[in-house]
């Protein structure tokens, strides 16, 4: 298995993707619309130097993905002025368990190092256990738990 930068090519696959991305989101959140949605600009994010999109592939088939984008710090009392958001995680169900999730964020937050970046944040839903002990194993710390009523 290797990981490299997704190019152009990879778009049709990567944006199955992320529609297995929010398949698996759906049960933790009741407030998606049905039917086909797009969260990501995926073909401006491969084109971005603000940007990378990473993939895992073996034997010549995408099987993984994450991007690490560079965001301005929202409050001016940050001790940083920007920060590296990851997201897009994807990987086939049939490769899950085999590191692949580790080896695309060890390269997401290597390409954040590259760019002078020192803060790293994600989003994981706080009932999705899987994710949040991959994530807390890559050395993530819960931050900020957002709630919600909808009355």
């Amino acid at each position: 298995m290797i990981t490299r930068e997704a190019t152009l090519k990879d778009l049709d696959t990567l944006l199955e993707f992320e529609q297995g991305i929010i398949t698996a989101e759906r049960p933790f959140d009741s407030t998606l619309k049905e039917g086909k949605i797009h969260y990501y600009d995926l073909r401006s994010f491969i084109l971005s130097p603000d940007a990378a999109v990473i993939v895992v592939e073996d034997q010549d088939q995408v099987i993984g993905s994450g991007y690490a984008l560079i965001k301005k710090a929202e409050k001016d009392y940050n001790q940083f002025k920007e920060y590296a958001y990851l997201g897009f995680m994807y990987v086939l169900p049939e490769y899950r368990g085999k590191d692949v999730n580790k080896m695309i964020t060890d390269a997401l937050i290597s390409w954040a190092k590259s760019k002078n970046i020192s803060e790293i944040r994600l989003d994981v839903y706080a009932q999705n256990e899987p994710a949040l002990k991959a994530y807390e194993k890559a050395g993530f710390e819960p931050l900020l738990v957002t709630m919600r009523l909808k009355p």
